[in-house]
């Protein structure tokens, strides 16, 4: 039997695309730098309190985009100053449909942040904030309340403007930024339900209702969110460093 090993000068393959991965990311330092601009946002308190509305109005999209792929009536979306939201849909009280619609909410902002990333990589950052504008429009055509209406406003007047007059640096560490801000701050939203759940605090979250519709415990239901957040900051950091 013949036995490889490691000499002096050899590198494990891990280390080794380590280091590739880093020699990479520094190169890249306007993406590096749009990372530790949206993880201050996300982590900074005050700041987190003021942009967490945008990661909201991602979470109740995908609950009212799975309200219609599943053929619920979707009546109107709701957010709040306090930063949390409601979607209300017509249908049966139970079934797949349901299950889907409240399964759509957590991970909507980190995989919308992941879709992002692609583009971005891609060198098609306008094409990303267009496509960000009109999910806003279409989120605003179901608005129905003030603060809501605003808060979408607003955020869609920001991405629309630098997509449209922002110079082609600007434009791409904007959309980086965006994507590593809802990246972020879809992983710290599951964080908060972890935490708020434990304290007894969020008794009618998103996933003690899947809890309620499917037996199946709330902590696993928040456990998956998490995972989901992970698995798409690891693969949008990959994607927008590589």
């Amino acid at each position: 039997m013949q036995v490889l090993a490691a000499g002096p000068g050899s590198v494990p393959p891990f280390a080794d695309t380590l280091r590739t991965a880093l020699e990479t990311a520094a190169g890249r330092p306007a993406v590096l730098a749009a990372a530790v601009l949206a993880l201050i946002v996300v982590l900074w308190s005050a700041s987190w309190r003021l942009t967490r509305t945008v990661v909201t109005i991602a979470h109740e999209g995908g609950h009212a985009l799975f309200a219609v792929l599943t053929g619920r009536g979707l009546t109107g979306i709701r957010l709040h100053a306090d930063t949390s939201g409601v979607t209300h849909s017509t249908g049966a009280g139970r079934g797949p449909g349901l299950v889907l619609t409240f399964l759509g909410g957590y991970p909507a902002p980190p995989l919308l942040g992941l879709a992002g990333a692609i583009l971005v990589a891609a060198d098609q950052t306008q094409v990303m904030l267009w496509i960000a504008t009109g999910l806003l429009v279409a989120t605003l055509i179901h608005i129905r309340n003030l603060f809501g209406a605003l808060a979408v406003l607003v955020t869609g007047a920001a991405v629309a403007s630098i997509a449209y007059w922002a110079p082609p640096d600007v434009r791409a560490v904007f959309a980086a930024t965006l994507c590593w801000f809802l990246l972020f701050g879809g992983l710290r939203a599951v964080r908060e339900l972890q935490r708020g759940r434990r304290r007894g605090l969020h008794s009618d979250s998103d996933a003690d209702a899947l809890a309620r519709l499917t037996g199946v415990p709330g902590g696993l239901w928040a456990a998956l969110f998490w995972l989901v957040a992970v698995a798409a900051v690891l693969a949008g950091g990959w994607v927008l460093l590589r």
